[in-house]
């Protein structure tokens, strides 16, 4: 049971590092848009 709830853990922290990266890459790409259309 122990091992069942360490694991669950585990597959959440990877799910919202997994979200995180995500959001931060959105906003990268909306940045890049806002930024790249003087060229």
């Amino acid at each position: 049971m122990k091992k069942l709830l360490v694991l669950a853990l585990v597959a959440l922290g990877g799910l919202l590092v997994w979200r995180k990266v995500q959001a931060d890459r959105a906003e990268l790409d909306l940045w890049t848009e806002a930024t790249g259309s003087d060229n």
